[in-house]
């Protein structure tokens, strides 16, 4: 999935930092990397930047580990391990990047930077939502990574990000849900079906999957004979979505079944009178 520009890496991480230094005339060896870059901690962290830049990711992650392992208790080595969480983001190596940041998190709490660890570790989760015809723990683990973000740093914009993208974790399992649903309706497993289209009325009603999980749980009813509850169904529907597509299906199928007619009215409703179902109908239209 496709992020905003908030995953770039803070600012201050390179602005604060001395100016740049010449590069190192060995950090294009291919013998020396393999041994380990070695200097000046300024320059190592630097020439990792620079690497990162130009995204020759082997390199990055060879000068923010030197800085790590040769300046372990510098400001610089801090850097540096929320920079290599970063790099590996970028690689789409996830399960290494949270690692990564989930020790930056429990050892430097206090980081001026730390909104932003845990904002790049929910990408992380975020990136590796499945399509919903696959299992859907990997949303949960987002949403739920997502919401600490939220809950943690408010009035940030990394929150103001995360929201949206909660929106989109939420939708998702909505739509999920909707997919088994409608399985179990094609093998006429109603019972389970409507568990599933219940379970999006009642837990995701901001997504635009609730008219369809109404419209079907109006439709199983109807099958089941469950006449009165069809129709108190399709008036929800009806009083929500009015016009839309879903509702008039349903009338339809209300009509053709007997418990409607066509003029708005419910077949159980006395002369004179306006059932739940026709009061619906008629404070729409």
């Amino acid at each position: 999935m496709q992020t905003t520009n908030l995953w770039r890496f803070p600012r201050v991480l390179v602005l604060g930092m001395t100016a740049l230094l010449p590069l190192l005339s060995s950090c294009g060896s291919n013998d020396t990397a393999k041994k380990g870059p070695a200097g000046p901690v300024e320059e190592l962290y630097n020439n990792g930047v620079d690497a990162l830049n130009a995204r020759r990711f082997s390199t990055a992650d060879d000068q923010f580990n030197a800085v790590e392992q040769n300046y372990p208790y510098s400001t610089w080595a801090v850097n540096a391990q929320l920079m290599s969480g970063y790099s590996l983001y970028l690689q789409n190596k996830y399960t290494e990047s949270i690692g990564t940041l989930d020790r930056f998190i429990q050892l430097h709490p206090a980081h001026r930077d730390i909104g932003y660890a845990y904002y790049l570790r929910s990408l992380c989760y975020y990136e590796q939502i499945a399509d919903i015809e696959r299992d859907q723990k990997g949303t949960e683990q987002a949403m739920n990574a997502l919401r600490e973000v939220v809950n943690r740093f408010p009035d940030t914009s990394y929150a103001n990000d995360a929201k949206l993208k909660i929106d989109l974790c939420i939708d998702h399992l909505a739509g999920k849900e909707m997919e088994i649903g409608r399985f179990y309706q094609k093998q006429h497993l109603y019972e389970a079906a409507i568990g599933r289209f219940q379970r999006v009325v009642d837990d995701f009603q901001t997504t635009n999957h609730v008219p369809e999980a109404l419209a079907r749980l109006t439709e199983i009813y109807l099958v089941l004979g469950l006449k009165d509850q069809a129709r108190k169904t399709a008036a929800v529907l009806g009083y929500n979505y009015p016009g839309s597509e879903w509702y008039n299906d349903s009338y339809a199928q209300l009509v053709d079944n007997g418990v409607a007619h066509s003029d708005g009215k419910s077949q159980n409703e006395e002369p004179g009178q306006r059932g739940f179902f026709s009061r619906a109908w008629h404070a729409v239209f």
